[in-house]
């Protein structure tokens, strides 16, 4: 690595960084949610403690000066310079390389014919035949399901997992076979995905997303519309997160096959989260932004079928969520938080349903709190059907739990 490479005060970009184990050894694992770049490290935890203050105002000396100051621990700053060259290689750190290859994957992914499946082969059969039956044998074991008829008089809506299907795919079956009708006759859907990595209110794409069953159009007048509405920057200010987001790729999966692989308008927003409202005295109810996105969506759906979907997990505990481990008293007390929530849902109640997690400054995790809310506010009256419930291991020592709920809203 030659030393032109390397950035004096390095800034971390935002990363998916999360626990790794290895040979019994506690690392943290880093790696682009954009991918921008494909690489990933590895850094040892005691090491890795030392990126909280890669905030780009620090050379490696002050970096390794404040580490010893905060932990009391000595630093070599020829490690702290190994690890900057580490992070400035792999395109980590906000540097003008990192910035030229996200305007080029940027250029890449709008100019390509539609969003690649970025979990196909992975999490799901890449190709439609294989597929369909996969998919289906979720659907036959919900036997005691039957499609519910719609009227279109309103909007119809549904909250679905987006966990992967191993884990959740009962659940999935459960409120998908509910929603048949609804999935197979609206002309536009508009589907609110939780965005894991990033906190801008709503992060746009005018890119068609792809199953193995080909592309789903994306409705650019909405699109258009919406971006009106945010401000062009801020609304694709974060666009490359759709290219590895999961929560609007597992629900378009299961959109797709519901329509026997016929296509559809699709308006796929990724929402940060709400936790400025959760830490402070205001509420979302209020939030000017929230409204006129919601009165746009609206104004832009009159006259047409449309279904909007939440798609978002629910409760997230346990150590794999930087929680203490789950015992059977904390299962029962996680599953009473739940029905709460859920009963707040089945009322239509948006404000209910999101002071209830305030409450708790959102103690659980609950991963899908801005889908749901959203979906709520933008369905008005509403009376939610329960689809199904699980819940998920999320560590091997069955400690870590990651809960799921459907829900049909009429």
């Amino acid at each position: 690595m030659t030393a032109t490479l390397v950035t004096p005060h390095p800034k971390l970009r935002s990363l998916d960084i999360r626990p790794y184990d290895r040979d019994g050894q506690p690392y943290l694992l880093l790696r682009d949610p954009t991918l921008v770049t494909e690489k990933t490290l590895l850094i040892p935890q005691p090491l890795a403690m030392v990126l909280a203050f890669f905030d780009g105002r620090r050379d490696a000396a002050q970096l390794a000066t404040t580490f010893t100051r905060h932990y009391g621990l000595q630093l070599p700053v020829e490690l702290v310079q190994e690890l900057i060259a580490a992070l400035d290689d792999a395109l980590m750190v906000e540097n003008a390389r990192a910035a030229q290859a996200r305007q080029e994957t940027l250029a890449a992914f709008r100019s390509a014919p539609y969003r690649k499946p970025a979990l196909a082969g992975l999490s799901y059969p890449a190709t439609a035949d294989a597929l369909w039956p996969f998919l289906q044998a979720y659907l036959e074991s919900a036997a005691h399901i039957t499609p519910r008829p719609v009227d279109w008089a309103g909007h119809v809506g549904l909250l679905s997992p987006h966990i992967d299907y191993q884990r959740g795919g009962a659940v999935y079956a459960q409120v998908w076979k509910r929603a048949a009708q609804a999935a197979q006759e609206a002309d536009l859907v508009v589907i609110f995905g939780t965005d894991h990595y990033g906190s801008d209110p709503f992060t746009l794409t005018r890119q068609q997303y792809a199953t193995p069953y080909g592309p789903l159009p994306t409705a650019q007048p909405v699109v258009d519309a919406l971006a009106a509405t945010l401000g062009e920057a801020a609304a694709f200010a974060g666009e490359l997160r759709h290219r590895g987001e999961h929560s609007l790729e597992l629900i378009a999966v299961w959109l797709h096959h519901m329509r026997a692989g016929q296509p559809v308008e699709v308006v796929p927003i990724l929402v940060g989260g709400l936790h400025h409202h959760i830490h402070n005295t205001t509420t979302p109810a209020h939030d000017p932004l929230l409204h006129q996105v919601l009165t746009t969506i609206q104004e832009r759906a009159q006259g047409r079928r449309l279904l909007i979907v939440a798609s978002g997990d629910m409760a997230h505990v346990g150590p794999a969520f930087g929680g203490a481990p789950l015992d059977d008293a904390g299962r029962t007390t996680l599953r009473a938080a739940d029905d709460e929530l859920i009963e707040l849902m089945r009322a239509g109640n948006a404000e209910g349903f999101f002071a209830a997690i305030k409450k708790v400054r959102d103690a659980n995790n609950v991963c899908g709190t801005v889908p749901i809310y959203l979906t709520l506010r933008a369905l008005e009256a509403v009376h939610g059907e329960t689809l199904g419930y699980a819940i998920c291991p999320a560590d091997e020592q069955n400690t870590s739990v990651v809960t799921v709920c459907g829900m049909l809203f009429t």
